[in-house]
């Protein structure tokens, strides 16, 4: 990455006038060159003005999603927990016999976003990504086959508190606590980023030069598959979806909103990341910083590219991006 132009390298100049004069020595000076004299005395400090730069985040921080019960929702072994939609998310808990159960969450002309719910008599966290609006959340039983009964629907008006909270929290795809390996993994390779954009660039270049890309894994994955960040971690490898989820769990931990983003390469199916940086805004494009734009990031081409001109080319053209969810 580029440090020349870079914010993250920027520096703020200082400019100081002091302006003084004194009349010529062995002359008498005139009305109009006294007062001349005497304004070219005068001292005029203008103080620098403080350029905000990008602050560091301290240390980790970890959200805890929490099912306070102060807003729910029951009907047919179903439990939606609505207490925390400011923060971006809700909960639902199904207790029934069924095998297989999905949830669905969807904003009023926006696309639907289906889920697993994996869990049994016990919450998941299911994210609210679109920003405020009324959302539908439904979940719904498998009869047979593709055909799914629906067992809880519910409108849930939402105004979020703070509009990156959503991209702070774990949810399912980017699934971490306080004591997982990949918060403690993120804490120790962003502890030497002087800034914000320090701690990107830090978990970005970890993540490409110690990965490798799964090719088994992208030959066999079943649908519904969600990564395991610390096995991920531990193993250093994983598909696109492994990538990006591992990233975007590092930096929430050190308390940078993160979107996953999975959409379209060409007619691939792909995921990145896109990252929000304080006076910055939403940066998708952060391979690095040509003086005038920022260049996009896509952890899994990067690293399997191994810097090679024709990946990076397109990778650095968001016009090869079609992003479709947002987690």
């Amino acid at each position: 990455m580029r440090k020349k132009g870079t914010a993250a390298a920027a520096v703020c100049a200082a400019l100081l006038f002091s302006i003084n004069g004194c009349a010529p020595a062995n002359r008498i000076a005139s009305a109009d060159q006294t007062a001349e004299a005497t304004e070219w005395k005068t001292v005029v400090t203008i103080k620098d003005e403080a350029v905000p730069l990008y602050s560091k985040p301290a240390g980790s921080s970890v959200k805890v999603p929490q099912a306070s019960g102060t807003v729910t929702y029951s009907s047919n072994s179903v439990l939606l927990d609505a207490s925390n939609t400011s923060h971006g998310y809700v909960m639902v808990q199904y207790s029934g016999d069924s095998a297989k159960i999905k949830v669905q969450v969807l904003k009023s002309g926006g696309e639907t976003y289906t889920y697993d719910l994996n869990s049994r008599s016990a919450y998941e966290v299911f994210p609210l990504t679109e920003g405020n609006g009324t959302y539908t959340v439904r979940v719904l039983e498998q009869v047979s086959g593709n055909q799914y009964a629906v067992k809880s629907n519910n409108s849930i008006n939402v105004t979020l508190s703070n509009e990156y909270e959503p991209f702070l929290y774990p949810n399912q795809y980017v699934n971490f606590s306080a004591g997982s390996a990949v918060v403690a993994k993120g804490a120790e390779v962003a502890a030497s980023a002087p800034d914000a954009l320090g701690v990107v660039s830090n978990v970005y270049n970890y993540v490409v030069q110690n990965f490798t890309y799964d090719t088994a894994l992208a030959n066999t994955v079943q649908s519904g598959y969600l990564p395991n960040v610390d096995h991920v971690l531990s193993v250093k490898k994983g598909i696109c979806f492994d990538y990006a989820a591992v990233m975007t769990a590092m930096l929430r931990s050190q308390n940078i909103p993160t979107k996953l983003i999975v959409g379209y390469t060409g007619s691939l199916y792909h995921a990145w990341v896109s990252v929000y940086i304080e006076g910055q805004g939403w940066v998708d494009n952060i391979i690095y910083f040509d003086g005038y734009q920022w260049k996009l990031m896509d952890p899994t081409f990067a690293s399997s590219g191994k810097n090679d001109p024709k990946i990076k080319d397109y990778i650095t053209n968001s016009s090869n991006y079609k992003a479709k969810y947002t987690y």
